[in-house]
């Protein structure tokens, strides 16, 4: 009798799990859609992203939050959009870290821990460091492996990693471009290893690489070695390559233990290139918004698609390349769907679950996208349909773009459809939250721009 009840609760736990679909979020760092070989990338070599896009499906028109770090991440966390995300901007704390997310924010990682989920942030966080309201560790994550701050992710050779709440000293690094470990060693080993512990449960990784994002420093140039390029173009190829390398290694893992077709694999970029069309990445690269205007920091359409990418075998069509749009605040509805959890109440998401489109439908229906961004200046951009509307500062003038006609958004029609401008800036309005931390100005005072 005893032998029978433990196989039945086996059973029970074994379907319980399979009705939970394992889910990874890979971040990349500034990655641009250019710079993988699926969207046209002739230099870097991306093999194992390249197929991942043959096995699974190819978005041309996955928005991110908005175009810098900190509140990107913080969108797709939080299932909101930067008109009522807490983090609107990059703001840094001394000596280290960002502007917390606040206490009681619902995120990804909370619905789906609450879900029986083992939950897992490998990489860097940016979001509020283990002091803070905005610590990984209080925001739904069981575990955390990687950078916190910002600032300290510049170095690829850092002197110390996060180990949890726990500093976790590399000796022989100097954070200074040279040292014994490149972190990205660590992180991808950290990952893959929380992948092997929970395969027999439910696991939620948000894999935040922090390649290629600058300073481009590598351990290994491989391939590019003896190109007659700088060494500044060597080092960023080989950080995508590196990059690409590590997500293979994750999915043949998936593979390995067998989780591969239960196990929803996303990739995006954090926000769009992080380099001007005229600077040296762009002219080797040709990549810097793969055709598109704009890039990090701005509202245009370089800064806010992504090269983004779904595997999932049997669930998610191989080889589907599709143009209908979505966004990182589409995530949180997403996977709660995926895992049968309810959404808190206090959850007020602006996204659309995404199942049914990963899965071969269309994208859902709605009435508008809308972006803000509070650096410089506070900027604003929306789109409805397939009208795009930027503000480049309260006191500027709203731009309008047909992208079915004009993806490149080099036309501006606001002179010849004053409606649809007005219909645009009622749509800002109603999008933006007032917030104290997120006044709209026309430039920051004393603030210029910073590398994040």
């Amino acid at each position: 009798m005893i032998r029978c009840l433990a196989l039945f609760f086996a059973l029970a736990c074994s379907s319980f799990a399979a009705d939970k679909p394992n889910i990874i979020f890979v971040l990349s760092d500034d990655l641009a859609q250019g710079d993988l070989g699926c969207y046209g990338q002739k230099l870097i070599k991306t093999p194992n992203l390249d197929r991942m896009a043959q096995e699974g499906t190819r978005y041309l028109q996955a928005y991110c939050g908005t175009s810098v770090c900190a509140p990107s991440r913080s969108s797709l966390m939080t299932g909101l959009h930067s008109g009522h995300c807490p983090i609107r901007a990059n703001r840094e704390i001394q000596p280290e870290g960002q502007k917390p997310l606040p206490e009681g924010t619902v995120t990804v990682a909370k619905i789906l821990h609450d879900a029986g989920y083992a939950t897992a942030c490998c990489g860097k966080w940016g979001m509020g460091m283990f002091d803070t309201t905005g610590s990984p560790l209080k925001m739904g994550f069981d575990h955390f492996f990687g950078y916190n701050c910002q600032r300290h992710a510049h170095s690829y050779f850092p002197t110390y990693l996060w180990q949890d709440d726990q500093r976790m000293n590399l000796p022989g690094n100097t954070g200074k471009g040279v040292g014994q470990t490149y972190s990205q060693q660590l992180i991808a080993e950290a990952a893959l290893k929380f992948v092997r512990v929970n395969k027999d449960k439910p696991f939620f990784l948000f894999y935040a690489i922090t390649l290629p994002h600058g300073d481009h420093e590598i351990d290994d140039l491989g391939i590019y070695a003896k190109e007659n390029w700088t060494p500044a173009q060597k080092a960023y190829a080989a950080q995508v390559t590196r990059l690409d390398s590590d997500v293979g290694h994750l999915l043949d893992l998936l593979k390995e233990l067998k989780i591969d077709d239960n196990t929803l694999v996303m990739l995006s970029g954090d926000n769009g290139s992080s380099f001007n069309p005229e600077s040296e990445m762009g002219r080797l690269f040709d990549q810097a918004s793969n055709g598109l205007r704009g890039f990090k920091r701005g509202l245009y359409e370089g800064a806010l698609r992504q090269a983004s990418l779904a595997r999932w075998p049997g669930q998610v069509p191989a080889g589907r390349v599709t143009d209908e749009p979505w966004a990182f605040w589409d995530f949180l509805p997403t996977a709660a769907e995926l895992a049968g959890a309810a959404i808190p109440p206090e959850c007020k998401t602006d996204g659309l679950s995404l199942v049914s489109f990963l899965k071969g439908g269309p994208a859902p229906k709605r009435d508008h996208f809308y972006w803000e961004l509070h650096e410089a200046a506070s900027l604003q951009a929306v789109r409805f349909g397939d009208w795009k509307a930027v503000r480049n500062g309260p006191e500027t003038a709203i731009e309008l773009y047909d992208l079915k006609a004009d993806a490149g958004e080099k036309t501006n029609l606001a002179k010849d459809k004053p409606d649809l401008v007005a219909k645009a800036e009622a749509l800002m309005k109603t999008s933006h939250t007032d917030h104290p931390d997120w006044p709209m100005v026309q430039k920051r005072a004393g603030k210029g721009k910073k590398k994040k």
